[in-house]
């Protein structure tokens, strides 16, 4: 299982010492109190680390630099308690490299109607603080996170452990390398991309390598450990003869785990997290990599069909994002198919040739073995399933010529009708917020692609605070799209990003 560092967030207060020892004495221990429960509230997937208060330039920048240096570090949440003023910290916010979110809160919840002085007007006034602090993010145009609530409710420490997924994400993006195995379909647009620039932007790595160099690796997995890995799929998986010859039909799965362990085995050596694949340059391989990209990501790796990088290096960074979460239902490459039109049972039919994460399914995996016209080679062997229902987002990153754009669109996944016994892939079945027409002109209108990076576990706020974060263009498409506001939103970003 690919996993990421063990990584904390830093919570810096905010003040200055105008108040007095005794006010930046409550300030501390206020912090610690907050700090203390975030942590213990179970809604934090990574802990919280209370850091002294901030009241001068110096301890400001020296303290954002030290974040910047720490490897375990992902981000910082501050607060100002008091008025802080913000000169102080214009240094700092240039030179942090970190994620930062910015809790608009205060200790009390309550305004204590007849105890209340100027003491505690002075103490207690992030109110005032926050705007100043605010102000100077604005006017240095740079990006943050602003969660407004009271720290005790449970929708604000939801809130910012949904943003401290989005900043692992954001902070892994620049460890992402991408391993393609020969290059993108023929003639296919939206696959392509500057991979230069998606460097600069996300910090992206995307290398190419000679199919046989990765076949060299394949062939040389030891019989003993591609036993092992077929005993894994025999006992973990339903087998669906359907009538092949058992010997013949383990032999094809046999392929696919001789795969399955020399990519990894790749992959990992050269420090690779993402793995495209193309049917059209095969090379040496017996079989289209199917299981054995199902089970890669599975573990975390990314993947995108047909030499797509982009959503390949989506995948890996929306699982990064998801690790580790409670009843997660998963996350997967996918492709949009085929429609259905009936009237009050729109959708669209998602799949691929057989790549889809197993992460989703919902139900009894099973193991078939079948012919597929695409690659001219034997037939490779599969994992097929039903997805799990319910809301999930869809992403799709294009590259635009002059620019990056993420499309993102809420889906609700149903299941089907009947089954499809003749379809020898796993399948998700969703239709798109608002509607299947509007979420599908608008999806066309914005020029996404028909490959995604698909997930349950995460939302569209957090796939839009990881753009914002990258600095590209989001786009969003949910239960409030119009065509007409949509095509107005496509031509101001095109002004705005000119």
């Amino acid at each position: 299982m690919l996993e990421t560092k063990n990584y904390k967030f830093w919570f810096c207060t905010g003040s200055q010492d105008l108040y007095g020892d005794e006010c930046l004495e409550h300030v501390a221990q206020h912090s610690q109190i907050i700090v203390e429960a975030l942590n213990k509230s179970g809604l934090l997937p990574y802990e919280l680390v209370w850091k002294p208060t901030l009241i001068t330039n110096e301890l400001i920048r020296k303290t954002f630099n030290e974040a910047n240096m720490d490897d375990e570090c992902a981000g910082i949440i501050t607060w100002c308690h008091t008025f802080s003023p913000a000169k102080s910290w214009i240094l700092g916010l240039k030179e942090l490299r970190k994620p930062l979110l910015h809790l608009h809160t205060q200790f009390n919840r309550e305004i204590p109607y007849d105890e209340i002085d100027m003491d505690f007007m002075n103490e207690n006034q992030a109110a005032h603080g926050d705007r100043e602090y605010g102000h100077i993010f604005t006017r240095l145009d740079k990006n943050r996170k602003v969660v407004m609530g009271y720290w005790e409710d449970q929708d604000t420490q939801a809130r910012i452990g949904s943003w401290m997924r989005t900043a692992v994400g954001v902070l892994e993006s620049s460890h992402v390398r991408v391993m393609r195995i020969a290059d993108n379909m023929r003639n296919v647009a939206v696959t392509e991309g500057d991979k230069v620039e998606a460097q600069i932007k996300f910090g992206w790595e995307v290398d190419a390598y000679p199919v046989n160099e990765i076949v060299e690796e394949v062939n040389a997995v030891s019989k003993a450990d591609i036993d092992a890995v077929v005993e894994e799929y025999y006992s973990k998986y339903d087998i669906l003869l359907e009538g092949r010859d058992e010997a013949e039909f383990r032999e094809h799965v046999a392929v696919q785990a001789q795969i399955e362990v020399g990519f990894e085995k790749f992959l990992s050596d050269r420090n690779y997290q993402a793995i495209v694949t193309h049917f059209g340059d095969l090379g040496g391989l017996k079989q289209l990599p199917g299981l054995a990209i199902q089970r890669l990501m599975e573990r975390g790796y990314g993947f995108g069909a047909e030499g797509d990088w982009k959503t390949a290096a989506m995948v890996r960074i929306m699982k990064i994002m998801t690790q580790g979460m409670k009843d997660a239902k998963g996350t997967s490459f996918m492709e949009d198919y085929t429609y259905n039109l009936v009237e009050g049972k729109e959708g669209i039919l998602q799949a691929h040739m057989l790549e889809v994460c197993p992460t989703i399914a919902d139900g009894p995996i099973s193991i078939k073995c079948q012919p597929l016209s695409m690659g001219d080679r034997e037939d490779p062997a599969r994992l097929v399933f039903t997805s799990k229902t319910g809301p999930a987002v869809a992403t799709s990153l294009i590259d635009l010529g002059n620019r990056f754009r993420l499309i993102i669109n809420d889906v609700e996944c149903k299941k089907v009708e009947k089954p499809m016994p003749k379809l020898p892939v796993a399948t998700a079945f969703w239709t798109p917020q608002p509607n299947l027409k509007t979420g599908a002109e608008a999806w066309i209108l914005a020029g996404g692609a028909h490959h995604t990076a698909f997930s349950y576990d995460l939302n569209a706020e957090q796939m839009g605070d990881w753009a914002a974060a990258m600095g590209i263009e989001a786009v969003y498409i949910d239960k409030d799209t119009t065509i007409r506001n949509f095509q107005n939103e496509l031509r101001w970003n095109s002004v705005y990003y000119r």
